[in-house]
């Protein structure tokens, strides 16, 4: 089993213009005989899921996407040694067979950029790919960066592959970590907060695979 979030901490990176992470203790094991903590963060910080309701008005929000949609087989498309802003566009995701599983992520290596600036400038997945992949069968798309869109420092409002997907009442997975070590197939769990909004962080998980030492 492999773990593929990030940790939730204090002053993580977040999608510009989302709320910042802050974890600050309300109760304290010395003083108050138990820890909790006060958590200030946005629904979409850390690895998390997109609902529809993210980019789509009236869109499924979290409290009703059903566990069986986000756990599954799924397709590991491995596409390294992208430049800085590039586009992932049909050629780049190999051969495909003609019907994907239900979830299919991309592995583009630049999880290990995450926390710096050099993560804003991510790939992107292109929209014919989306198309591509939706047309057979995907139906949860997961990515190693902060959007499958490009990333604006200054904001955008611009976001065609969650039209794709979110507007085809699909999921989008981002920030996901770890999937350089994945297979081509693996069995996923991506297991959320159960929010009645836009979407929320996860733990997502690779089965069957040896842990990490």
């Amino acid at each position: 089993m492999r773990d593929l979030s990030h940790p939730i901490r204090s002053g993580m990176q977040v999608y510009p213009g989302d709320p910042a992470v802050d974890l600050e203790p309300a109760l304290e094991l010395d003083r108050d005989g138990a820890a909790v903590t006060t958590l200030h963060l946005g629904s979409h910080s850390g690895t998390h899921v997109d609902a529809p309701a993210h980019t789509v008005a009236g869109g499924r929000t979290m409290d009703a996407v059903a566990l069986d949609e986000l756990v599954g087989d799924a397709l590991v498309l491995h596409v390294p040694g992208l430049a800085d802003h590039a586009t992932i566009g049909v050629d780049d995701l190999g051969e495909l067979p003609g019907r994907v599983p239900s979830i299919v992520v991309v592995d583009t290596g630049w999880a290990v950029h995450f926390g710096t600036e050099r993560a804003l400038r991510h790939p992107a997945l292109g929209v014919e790919a989306a198309r591509l992949l939706v047309e057979r069968g995907m139906h949860v798309l997961g990515v190693d960066t902060l959007s499958p869109d490009p990333t604006d420092a200054a904001g955008t409002t611009d976001f065609p592959v969650h039209e794709v997907v979110l507007g085809g009442d699909g999921l989008i997975v981002e920030n996901l970590a770890g999937l350089d070590a994945l297979p081509a197939r693996v069995r996923l769990g991506i297991f959320p907060l159960r929010l009645a909004g836009d979407g929320a962080p996860v733990r997502a998980v690779a089965f069957d695979l040896p842990p990490v030492e």
